[in-house]
Protein backbone atom coordinates (compact mmCIF):
# COMPACT_ATOMS: atom_id res chain seq x y z
CA UNK A 1 0.00 0.00 0.00
CA UNK A 2 1.17 3.51 -0.90
CA UNK A 3 1.39 6.23 1.51
CA UNK A 4 1.99 9.85 1.40
CA UNK A 5 4.68 9.62 3.13
CA UNK A 6 6.24 8.25 6.29
CA UNK A 7 5.64 9.28 9.98
CA UNK A 8 7.77 12.71 10.74
CA UNK A 9 9.42 12.29 13.94
CA UNK A 10 8.11 14.97 16.55
CA UNK A 11 10.99 17.54 17.09
CA UNK A 12 12.93 17.13 20.63
CA UNK A 13 11.44 20.03 22.87
CA UNK A 14 13.56 23.02 23.64
CA UNK A 15 13.49 26.47 25.14
CA UNK A 16 12.46 27.59 21.99
CA UNK A 17 10.94 25.01 19.75
CA UNK A 18 7.15 23.98 20.99
CA UNK A 19 6.48 20.36 20.61
CA UNK A 20 2.96 19.27 19.72
CA UNK A 21 1.42 16.41 21.53
CA UNK A 22 -1.74 15.16 21.90
CA UNK A 23 -3.94 15.60 24.77
CA UNK A 24 -5.36 12.55 25.90
CA UNK A 25 -4.72 12.37 29.73
CA UNK A 26 -3.16 8.82 30.84
CA UNK A 27 -4.03 6.53 33.88
CA UNK A 28 -6.97 7.55 34.82
CA UNK A 29 -9.38 10.99 34.90
CA UNK A 30 -7.83 13.11 37.43
CA UNK A 31 -7.92 10.85 41.13
CA UNK A 32 -4.93 12.17 41.89
CA UNK A 33 -6.51 15.73 41.12
CA UNK A 34 -9.39 14.86 43.15
CA UNK A 35 -7.34 13.87 46.24
CA UNK A 36 -5.35 17.08 46.14
CA UNK A 37 -8.37 18.58 46.25
CA UNK A 38 -9.91 17.09 49.16
CA UNK A 39 -6.99 17.53 50.97
CA UNK A 40 -6.70 20.93 50.63
CA UNK A 41 -10.24 21.71 51.30
CA UNK A 42 -9.87 19.35 54.62
CA UNK A 43 -6.70 21.64 55.71
CA UNK A 44 -8.85 24.44 55.11
CA UNK A 45 -11.53 23.65 56.93
CA UNK A 46 -9.33 22.67 59.74
CA UNK A 47 -7.86 26.03 60.01
CA UNK A 48 -11.28 27.40 59.92
CA UNK A 49 -12.61 25.35 62.65
CA UNK A 50 -9.80 26.39 64.78
CA UNK A 51 -10.04 29.57 64.36
CA UNK A 52 -13.53 29.66 64.57
CA UNK A 53 -12.71 28.28 68.33
CA UNK A 54 -10.99 31.23 68.80
CA UNK A 55 -13.24 33.56 68.46
CA UNK A 56 -16.39 31.97 70.24
CA UNK A 57 -13.56 32.20 73.06
CA UNK A 58 -13.10 35.44 72.87
CA UNK A 59 -16.63 36.85 71.97
CA UNK A 60 -17.47 34.77 75.70
CA UNK A 61 -15.16 37.23 77.05
CA UNK A 62 -17.19 40.60 75.43
CA UNK A 63 -20.16 41.63 76.30
CA UNK A 64 -23.27 39.53 75.01
CA UNK A 65 -25.56 42.51 74.23
CA UNK A 66 -23.18 43.67 71.41
CA UNK A 67 -25.40 43.85 67.82
CA UNK A 68 -23.68 41.35 65.10
CA UNK A 69 -22.24 43.13 62.12
CA UNK A 70 -24.33 43.40 58.64
CA UNK A 71 -22.68 42.75 55.59
CA UNK A 72 -24.79 43.61 52.36
CA UNK A 73 -24.86 40.67 49.70
CA UNK A 74 -26.89 40.35 46.69
CA UNK A 75 -29.99 38.44 46.49
CA UNK A 76 -29.96 34.83 45.69
CA UNK A 77 -31.83 34.95 42.46
CA UNK A 78 -30.10 34.07 39.21
CA UNK A 79 -31.34 36.30 36.03
CA UNK A 80 -31.57 34.30 32.96
CA UNK A 81 -28.75 34.33 31.05
CA UNK A 82 -28.02 36.93 28.30
CA UNK A 83 -28.54 35.47 24.91
CA UNK A 84 -25.53 34.76 23.12
CA UNK A 85 -23.53 34.78 26.45
CA UNK A 86 -20.69 32.26 27.08
CA UNK A 87 -23.23 30.71 29.78
CA UNK A 88 -26.15 30.60 27.32
CA UNK A 89 -24.03 28.84 24.71
CA UNK A 90 -22.64 26.93 27.76
CA UNK A 91 -26.23 26.03 29.45
CA UNK A 92 -27.30 24.77 25.62
CA UNK A 93 -24.21 22.84 24.30
CA UNK A 94 -23.02 21.26 27.95
CA UNK A 95 -25.53 18.37 27.21
CA UNK A 96 -23.95 17.25 24.32
CA UNK A 97 -20.45 16.93 25.70
CA UNK A 98 -19.57 13.63 27.09
CA UNK A 99 -15.70 12.28 28.84
CA UNK A 100 -14.31 9.49 27.10
CA UNK A 101 -12.83 6.65 29.79
CA UNK A 102 -10.29 4.03 28.13
CA UNK A 103 -8.97 1.01 29.75
CA UNK A 104 -6.78 -0.96 27.99
CA UNK A 105 -4.40 -3.96 28.57
CA UNK A 106 -1.73 -2.06 30.06
CA UNK A 107 -2.63 1.98 30.38
CA UNK A 108 -5.99 4.14 30.88
CA UNK A 109 -6.57 7.25 29.86
CA UNK A 110 -9.59 9.53 29.61
CA UNK A 111 -10.36 12.45 27.21
CA UNK A 112 -13.35 14.09 25.62
CA UNK A 113 -16.10 13.93 22.48
CA UNK A 114 -19.74 15.32 21.85
CA UNK A 115 -22.74 13.65 20.58
CA UNK A 116 -23.11 13.73 16.56
CA UNK A 117 -26.03 11.69 16.81
CA UNK A 118 -29.18 11.14 19.13
CA UNK A 119 -29.02 7.72 18.88
CA UNK A 120 -25.67 7.44 20.35
CA UNK A 121 -23.00 8.26 17.88
CA UNK A 122 -20.24 10.32 19.53
CA UNK A 123 -17.27 12.05 17.89
CA UNK A 124 -13.39 12.12 19.54
CA UNK A 125 -9.74 12.10 18.98
CA UNK A 126 -8.20 8.66 17.88
CA UNK A 127 -5.92 8.87 20.01
CA UNK A 128 -8.13 8.98 22.42
CA UNK A 129 -9.84 5.13 21.85
CA UNK A 130 -6.03 3.97 20.90
CA UNK A 131 -5.40 2.60 24.21
CA UNK A 132 -8.59 -0.09 23.85
CA UNK A 133 -7.62 -1.42 20.26
CA UNK A 134 -5.66 -4.08 21.38
CA UNK A 135 -8.95 -4.65 24.04
CA UNK A 136 -9.79 -3.52 27.07
CA UNK A 137 -12.73 -1.26 28.34
CA UNK A 138 -14.81 2.03 26.72
CA UNK A 139 -16.99 4.14 28.68
CA UNK A 140 -18.87 7.33 28.23
CA UNK A 141 -19.74 9.70 30.93
CA UNK A 142 -22.82 12.08 30.08
CA UNK A 143 -22.83 15.29 32.08
CA UNK A 144 -25.23 13.82 34.33
CA UNK A 145 -22.92 11.50 36.02
CA UNK A 146 -24.35 8.71 33.59
CA UNK A 147 -21.99 5.92 32.95
CA UNK A 148 -22.34 4.01 29.76
CA UNK A 149 -20.36 1.55 27.62
CA UNK A 150 -19.14 2.14 24.33
CA UNK A 151 -17.72 0.84 21.32
CA UNK A 152 -15.40 1.91 18.29
CA UNK A 153 -17.72 2.20 15.37
CA UNK A 154 -14.33 3.03 12.92
CA UNK A 155 -11.07 5.44 13.60
CA UNK A 156 -8.79 7.44 10.89
CA UNK A 157 -5.60 8.25 12.47
CA UNK A 158 -4.40 10.00 9.81
CA UNK A 159 -7.06 12.70 10.75
CA UNK A 160 -6.97 11.50 14.78
CA UNK A 161 -10.69 11.26 14.98
CA UNK A 162 -13.01 8.32 15.80
CA UNK A 163 -16.32 7.58 16.16
CA UNK A 164 -17.88 5.51 19.43
CA UNK A 165 -21.61 4.21 19.98
CA UNK A 166 -22.96 4.11 22.78
CA UNK A 167 -26.79 2.45 23.27
CA UNK A 168 -28.81 5.47 23.70
CA UNK A 169 -31.42 6.76 21.51
CA UNK A 170 -32.50 10.22 23.70
CA UNK A 171 -28.87 11.88 23.89
CA UNK A 172 -28.74 15.64 22.53
CA UNK A 173 -26.29 16.25 19.19
CA UNK A 174 -24.55 19.25 18.79
CA UNK A 175 -24.99 21.60 15.68
CA UNK A 176 -22.12 21.24 13.49
CA UNK A 177 -20.98 24.96 12.03
CA UNK A 178 -18.81 25.42 9.03
CA UNK A 179 -15.24 25.72 9.87
CA UNK A 180 -14.65 27.76 6.16
CA UNK A 181 -16.70 30.78 7.49
CA UNK A 182 -14.16 31.26 10.48
CA UNK A 183 -11.77 34.06 11.11
CA UNK A 184 -9.01 34.85 12.72
CA UNK A 185 -9.79 36.85 15.81
CA UNK A 186 -13.28 35.09 16.08
CA UNK A 187 -14.64 34.66 19.82
CA UNK A 188 -14.40 30.54 20.76
CA UNK A 189 -15.51 28.18 23.62
CA UNK A 190 -13.83 25.20 24.30
CA UNK A 191 -15.74 22.18 26.68
CA UNK A 192 -14.05 19.11 27.69
CA UNK A 193 -12.80 17.31 30.24
CA UNK A 194 -8.95 18.15 31.37
CA UNK A 195 -7.20 16.58 34.24
CA UNK A 196 -10.81 14.58 34.37
CA UNK A 197 -12.58 17.54 35.53
CA UNK A 198 -15.84 17.14 33.55
CA UNK A 199 -17.11 19.93 32.07
CA UNK A 200 -14.52 22.49 32.04
CA UNK A 201 -15.68 25.75 29.51
CA UNK A 202 -12.66 28.13 28.61
CA UNK A 203 -12.72 30.85 26.20
CA UNK A 204 -10.85 32.68 24.20
CA UNK A 205 -10.58 33.73 19.83
CA UNK A 206 -8.77 32.00 16.56
CA UNK A 207 -5.70 32.47 16.57
CA UNK A 208 -4.38 31.38 12.71
CA UNK A 209 -5.95 29.55 10.55
CA UNK A 210 -4.29 26.73 8.26
CA UNK A 211 -1.67 25.97 10.97
CA UNK A 212 0.31 22.74 10.04
CA UNK A 213 0.55 20.52 13.04
CA UNK A 214 1.47 17.04 13.51
CA UNK A 215 0.44 14.86 16.12
CA UNK A 216 1.25 11.82 17.59
CA UNK A 217 2.36 9.56 20.61
CA UNK A 218 4.42 6.13 20.28
CA UNK A 219 1.62 5.08 17.49
CA UNK A 220 0.35 6.61 14.34
CA UNK A 221 1.06 10.41 13.69
CA UNK A 222 -1.76 12.60 12.24
CA UNK A 223 -1.01 15.48 10.01
CA UNK A 224 -3.72 18.35 10.94
CA UNK A 225 -4.58 21.43 9.19
CA UNK A 226 -5.45 23.23 12.39
CA UNK A 227 -6.83 26.03 13.71
CA UNK A 228 -5.47 27.29 16.22
CA UNK A 229 -6.40 29.28 19.30
CA UNK A 230 -5.46 30.75 22.82
CA UNK A 231 -8.60 29.10 24.77
CA UNK A 232 -7.14 27.12 27.84
CA UNK A 233 -7.06 23.45 26.49
CA UNK A 234 -5.32 20.82 28.41
CA UNK A 235 -4.57 17.17 28.50
CA UNK A 236 -8.10 15.59 28.29
CA UNK A 237 -9.66 17.88 26.71
CA UNK A 238 -8.67 15.90 23.37
CA UNK A 239 -12.07 14.95 21.70
CA UNK A 240 -14.03 18.04 22.54
CA UNK A 241 -15.67 20.88 20.68
CA UNK A 242 -14.61 24.48 19.93
CA UNK A 243 -17.46 26.38 19.58
CA UNK A 244 -18.20 29.56 17.63
CA UNK A 245 -20.39 32.81 19.12
CA UNK A 246 -23.15 30.74 18.17
CA UNK A 247 -22.71 27.86 19.74
CA UNK A 248 -21.95 25.90 16.67
CA UNK A 249 -18.87 23.26 16.61
CA UNK A 250 -16.76 24.74 14.65
CA UNK A 251 -13.62 22.39 15.13
CA UNK A 252 -12.44 19.51 17.41
CA UNK A 253 -9.71 20.04 20.36
CA UNK A 254 -6.45 17.92 19.64
CA UNK A 255 -3.44 18.84 20.64
CA UNK A 256 -1.18 21.78 22.22
CA UNK A 257 2.19 22.79 22.16
CA UNK A 258 4.51 22.45 25.14
CA UNK A 259 7.87 23.98 25.97
CA UNK A 260 8.04 21.28 28.80
CA UNK A 261 9.92 18.62 27.96
CA UNK A 262 8.92 15.33 30.10
CA UNK A 263 5.81 14.82 32.35
CA UNK A 264 2.20 16.14 31.81
CA UNK A 265 1.91 19.44 29.55
CA UNK A 266 -0.19 21.98 29.79
CA UNK A 267 -1.77 25.00 28.22
CA UNK A 268 0.81 28.35 27.48
CA UNK A 269 -2.43 29.45 24.93
CA UNK A 270 -1.36 26.93 21.60
CA UNK A 271 -4.07 25.32 20.88
CA UNK A 272 -4.60 23.49 17.50
CA UNK A 273 -8.06 21.93 16.63
CA UNK A 274 -9.58 19.87 14.04
CA UNK A 275 -11.72 21.98 11.39
CA UNK A 276 -15.00 20.18 11.42
CA UNK A 277 -15.43 20.77 7.74
CA UNK A 278 -13.03 17.78 7.46
CA UNK A 279 -13.95 16.03 10.54
CA UNK A 280 -17.77 16.09 8.97
CA UNK A 281 -16.78 13.92 6.39
CA UNK A 282 -14.56 11.18 8.10
CA UNK A 283 -17.28 10.92 10.72
CA UNK A 284 -20.45 9.94 8.28
CA UNK A 285 -18.45 7.64 6.17
CA UNK A 286 -17.42 5.99 9.14
CA UNK A 287 -21.05 6.43 10.26
CA UNK A 288 -22.01 4.80 7.23
CA UNK A 289 -19.24 2.06 6.56
CA UNK A 290 -17.33 1.35 9.98
CA UNK A 291 -14.43 2.81 7.56
CA UNK A 292 -13.64 6.39 5.59
CA UNK A 293 -11.16 7.64 2.86
CA UNK A 294 -8.11 9.66 3.11
CA UNK A 295 -6.81 11.68 -0.12
CA UNK A 296 -3.77 10.62 -1.60
CA UNK A 297 -2.08 11.62 -4.34
CA UNK A 298 0.63 8.95 -5.18
CA UNK A 299 4.10 10.25 -3.92
CA UNK A 300 6.72 9.76 -1.11
CA UNK A 301 8.15 12.79 -0.03
CA UNK A 302 11.72 13.55 1.66
CA UNK A 303 10.89 14.64 5.08
CA UNK A 304 14.56 16.06 5.19
CA UNK A 305 14.09 18.65 2.45
CA UNK A 306 14.94 21.68 3.89
CA UNK A 307 12.23 23.68 1.07
CA UNK A 308 10.74 25.74 0.43
CA UNK A 309 8.70 23.48 -1.26
CA UNK A 310 7.84 19.61 -0.74
CA UNK A 311 10.38 17.52 -2.77
CA UNK A 312 9.31 14.43 -4.10
CA UNK A 313 11.32 11.39 -3.71
CA UNK A 314 8.93 8.55 -5.15
CA UNK A 315 6.15 8.54 -7.36
CA UNK A 316 3.55 5.71 -7.70
CA UNK A 317 2.92 3.74 -10.83
CA UNK A 318 -0.48 4.20 -11.58
CA UNK A 319 -1.24 7.01 -9.11
CA UNK A 320 -2.64 10.55 -9.28
CA UNK A 321 0.68 12.02 -9.61
CA UNK A 322 2.46 9.88 -12.12
CA UNK A 323 -1.09 10.54 -14.27
CA UNK A 324 -0.51 14.28 -14.14
CA UNK A 325 3.03 14.08 -15.51
CA UNK A 326 4.92 14.55 -12.09
CA UNK A 327 8.43 12.77 -11.50
CA UNK A 328 10.70 11.81 -8.88
CA UNK A 329 12.54 15.02 -7.83
CA UNK A 330 10.20 17.53 -8.57
CA UNK A 331 9.24 19.94 -5.61
CA UNK A 332 5.54 21.34 -5.14
CA UNK A 333 5.37 24.79 -4.21
CA UNK A 334 1.60 25.30 -4.37
CA UNK A 335 -1.69 23.71 -3.87
CA UNK A 336 -4.91 25.42 -5.09
CA UNK A 337 -2.98 28.76 -4.78
CA UNK A 338 -1.95 27.35 -1.12
CA UNK A 339 2.07 28.51 -0.90
CA UNK A 340 3.86 24.94 0.16
CA UNK A 341 7.11 25.50 2.14
CA UNK A 342 7.81 22.11 3.13
CA UNK A 343 6.32 18.53 3.51
CA UNK A 344 3.77 18.40 6.01
CA UNK A 345 2.35 21.43 4.53
CA UNK A 346 1.77 19.47 1.46
CA UNK A 347 0.56 16.67 3.25
CA UNK A 348 -2.38 18.79 5.15
CA UNK A 349 -2.86 20.63 2.16
CA UNK A 350 -4.25 18.04 0.20
CA UNK A 351 -6.13 16.44 3.58
CA UNK A 352 -8.33 19.71 3.74
CA UNK A 353 -9.70 18.02 0.32
CA UNK A 354 -11.70 14.43 -0.55
CA UNK A 355 -10.91 12.15 -2.57
CA UNK A 356 -11.89 12.59 -6.26
CA UNK A 357 -11.18 16.71 -5.87
CA UNK A 358 -9.77 18.02 -8.58
CA UNK A 359 -6.16 20.14 -7.40
CA UNK A 360 -4.22 22.89 -9.21
CA UNK A 361 -0.76 21.82 -8.13
CA UNK A 362 2.37 23.92 -9.30
CA UNK A 363 5.98 22.52 -9.08
CA UNK A 364 9.47 23.02 -9.96
CA UNK A 365 11.47 20.48 -12.64
CA UNK A 366 15.33 21.71 -12.89
CA UNK A 367 14.22 24.85 -11.34
CA UNK A 368 11.71 25.73 -13.77
CA UNK A 369 7.93 26.09 -12.95
CA UNK A 370 5.13 24.09 -14.18
CA UNK A 371 1.04 23.45 -13.30
CA UNK A 372 -0.89 20.17 -13.35
CA UNK A 373 -4.44 19.21 -12.42
CA UNK A 374 -4.27 15.82 -10.40
CA UNK A 375 -7.66 14.21 -9.22
CA UNK A 376 -7.26 12.90 -5.69
CA UNK A 377 -6.79 8.75 -5.24
CA UNK A 378 -7.86 7.56 -2.08
CA UNK A 379 -6.79 5.13 0.47
CA UNK A 380 -8.45 3.38 3.74
CA UNK A 381 -8.79 5.30 6.94
CA UNK A 382 -7.78 2.84 8.70
CA UNK A 383 -3.85 2.81 6.98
Amino acid sequence: MTTETGPQPVPEATSEQPTFVPIVTKRGPGVGTTMLIAAATAAIVGLGAGYGGYLIGSQSQSSSSSAPAVIAQAPADVAPASPGSISAIVDAVLPSVVSIVAEGPTEAGSGSGFVLRSDGYILTNNHVVDLVKSGGKLGVVLTDGTELKATVVGTNPAYDLAVVKVDRADLAPVILGNSDAVRVGDAVIAIGAPLGLAGTVTSGIISALDRPVTAGGSGDTSFINAIQTDAAINPGNSGGPLLDATGHVIAINSAIATLVSGGESGSIGLGFAIPVNSAKRIAEEIIATGDSRTPIIGVSLDMNFAGPGAKLIKVTGGGAAEAAGLQVDDIITQINGRVIDDATELVVAIRTNAPGDQIKVTYERNGNPRTATITLGSSSGKG
